[in-house]
């Protein structure tokens, strides 16, 4: 309970307000992760953790580990337009954070990062990106990111920053600044440069270091012919361990994810690790960097695919990876840490424990452990003392409340292909006979459903639903067979799929009368289209910030720089038009309610609006809900309970 309380105390919550949530699901399950990301100190003493604050604002906290007192805020951004995205630790008394904001530029709102420096005593705080001048020629918006926390000069990062070129529009002085794109530079905590330790690169996108200060690997994505857009593929380049000009190292397909995808640099071998398709699925892979491009497989599945790699300390030294089955599981490839995390999940009951960061010399660890009916929370392990010492929960409101198992389950699609899913009953129950059920399609293409806690499917499980998460084909995870052309070009297999998981929940016994589909995002999209290709099967249809018409998406892609990489997404020809839920509206008989928020982007916005317009001249039933303060995740807590509370009167009881 100590975690618990030293959120509560630094946030400074009343015990009443935490009492009036007691009885209030919409409140408890709407609310925000208590902690939305946490570092610790590199002498291990300390952490630093950001907390969402009333509205989109955050905050920053530091709190000494040892001595039990009361966390600090020293730093907050108002949501409007800026919120922190991370925060990590320089140095014992220094914190780097990236602060991410929007911006109105003509009609369009545009994205924008900036890297700041702040004591951890508060104040000083410190722009470390690139300013931009009046005579600056264009915009961009990426403020950088810190690609190597510990190059050998005290005090200093390398720092990735972007650069537009200047002309001098307000005097008659002929002086200009021709650089443009990424560059690194060595930069002080102070924000003062030390040295260029890479020229700007127009196509640069990413740079990769070997930890100790050595720029080794470059990402470019270089313009496709006349279009002035970047390709769907990114070329990376390495050069030697002394130096000298880039050679080339691969090509990665940022569609189809072929290719190797290098995510860091090992000094000792002299090898680039990242990920590549082998034998169709994802595997972990080392590459020399040599010029012999000479590869070894690390690790790989017989059944899913790896997603990350697990990267800790200063260094970013990688210690094993990630992947999917029925759920996460981390691969440590350092059998003393392989050890070390399975005695933790003993100890911690079984859950899952992941490591999240580590002090210099690895003395204290920064974990974070949880399960399907635990939202998880951190704690900092000493291995020399054995001693494990929490610290935060992710979700506090909730600490009191009995939450649902998640099962894993299989059911065949109409093809006969058999297909995972996650259930979630009500406490207490053990079947969903007689119960009225949802099924959630999965947000988002680029990763999948997973075993483990689920806020929105936890709270319709509380209000009485069986909910059903299916991983329907278009998804990543499984393979490059199971991914096909994506959940766009292959949307009758993806949209199938989902449907026969409303088919199943009501075999095993849900009322069909009171089944409905709530969808985030492609799941939004999902659950429309459900009802247009299976309009008697769900009763009620839920679509939050849903893409709905598949032209009107391309045809929007053409004002952005990811154009080609959506062209090749979505692909031409008739199930444009077919997939389209807005062109074929007259076919849904379910009520439809839609949710949108009000600062997403503006042709998500415009879907939404297409989707309600051809609704309602087809006479059907429809509502639309628009929050003007937030954006497509809908990330403010009493929006979001709101948002539960208009969802769970719309839906049959």
């Amino acid at each position: 309970m100590r975690g618990r309380w030293l959120y509560l105390l630094g946030l400074g919550i009343a015990a009443g307000a935490a009492q009036a949530q007691e009885n209030d699901l919409e409140r408890r399950f709407g609310a925000q992760e208590g902690v939305a990301q946490v570092s610790l100190s590199p002498d291990g003493q300390q952490i630093a953790f950001v907390a969402p604050n009333k509205g989109l604002a955050n905050d920053l906290y530091v709190v000494r580990i040892e001595d039990g007192s009361a966390p600090q805020r020293i730093l907050r951004a108002s949501g409007d337009p800026e919120t922190l995205r991370w925060c990590r630790w320089a140095t014992d008394a220094r914190i780097v954070c990236q602060v991410a904001g929007r911006e109105k530029i003509g009609e369009f709102v545009y994205g924008f990062t900036t890297l700041i420096a702040v004591d951890s005593a508060g104040g000083n705080v410190k722009t470390l990106s690139k300013r931009r001048g009046a005579n600056s020629i264009g915009f961009d918006g990426r403020g950088g990111s810190v690609i190597d926390w510990q190059p050998g000069t005290p005090d200093s990062l390398l720092i990735m920053r972007s650069n537009v070129r200047e002309a001098n529009l307000h005097s008659a002085s002929l002086l200009k600044k021709d650089e443009e794109g990424m560059g690194v530079d060595l930069v002080d905590l102070s924000g003062d440069l030390i040295k260029i330790a890479e020229r700007p690169q127009r196509d640069a996108v990413e740079y990769i270091t070997d930890g100790q200060g050595n720029i080794r690997i470059m990402g470019a994505l270089t313009a496709a012919g006349r279009t002035g857009y970047p390709t769907d593929r990114i070329r990376y380049f390495f050069r030697d361990d002394k130096g000298g000009d880039w050679q080339s190292l691969s090509a990665f397909d940022l569609v189809r994810h072929n290719g190797f995808d290098p995510f860091a640099v090992d000094a000792e071998s002299n090898r680039a690790i990242g990920l590549a398709k082998v034998d169709g699925r994802d595997a972990v892979v080392a590459v020399q960097l040599d010029g012999t491009g000479k590869g070894q497989t690390l690790f790989r599945h017989p059944r899913a695919d790896v997603d990350g790699l697990v990267q800790v300390g200063r260094d970013q030294r990688v210690i094993g990876a990630t992947y999917v089955t029925d759920r996460r599981q981390m691969k440590l490839t350092d059998p003393r840490l392989s050890d070390m995390a399975q005695s933790l999940s003993k100890a911690l009951g079984g859950r899952s424990v992941y490591f999240i960061d580590a002090s210099v010399g690895e003395a204290h660890w920064l974990l974070w452990a949880g399960s399907d009916t635990d939202p998880g929370r951190y704690y900092r392990y000493t291995p020399g003392l054995k001693q494990l010492r929490p610290l935060l929960e992710d979700r506090p409101a909730l600490a009191d409340l009995a939450l649902s198992p998640v099962r894993p389950v299989r059911y065949p699609a109409a093809d006969g292909t058999m297909l995972s899913a996650h259930l979630t009953l009500p406490p207490g129950r053990a079947d969903a006979v007689g119960l009225p059920a949802i099924v959630i399609p999965h947000g988002g293409l680029a990763d999948r459903d997973e075993w483990g806690f689920n806020w929105l499917a936890q709270y319709f499980a509380q209000r009485g639903y069986a909910v059903v998460q299916p991983d329907y084909r278009g998804l990543t995870g499984y393979s490059e067979q199971w991914f096909r052309d994506g959940g766009f070009q292959s949307w009758r297999t993806a949209i199938g799929d989902v449907s026969d998981a409303g088919r199943w929940i009501v075999g095993e016994g849900a009322d069909p009368s009171r089944l409905s589909i709530v969808g985030w995002g492609y799941g939004g999209y999902a659950a429309l289209q459900s009802g247009v290709v299976a309009p008697s099967l769900f009763r009620s249809i839920v679509a939050i910030a849903p893409i709905t018409d598949l032209q009107k998406l391309k045809d929007a892609s053409t004002k952005f720089s990811n154009n080609l990489v959506m062209q090749q997404l979505l692909g031409s020809g008739p199930h444009l038009r077919e997939g389209s839920p807005a062109q074929n509206a007259e076919r849904i008989q379910a009520p439809v309610l839609m949710v949108a928020g009000g600062l997403a982007h503006d042709s998500t916005i415009d879907q939404v609006r297409a989707m309600h317009g051809a609704l309602s001249t087809a006479g059907k039933k429809v509502e639309l809900i628009e929050y003007p303060r937030v954006a497509q995740d809908i990330g403010d807590s009493d929006v979001r309970a709101e948002m539960l509370r208009r969802i769970t009167q719309f839906l049959p009881r």
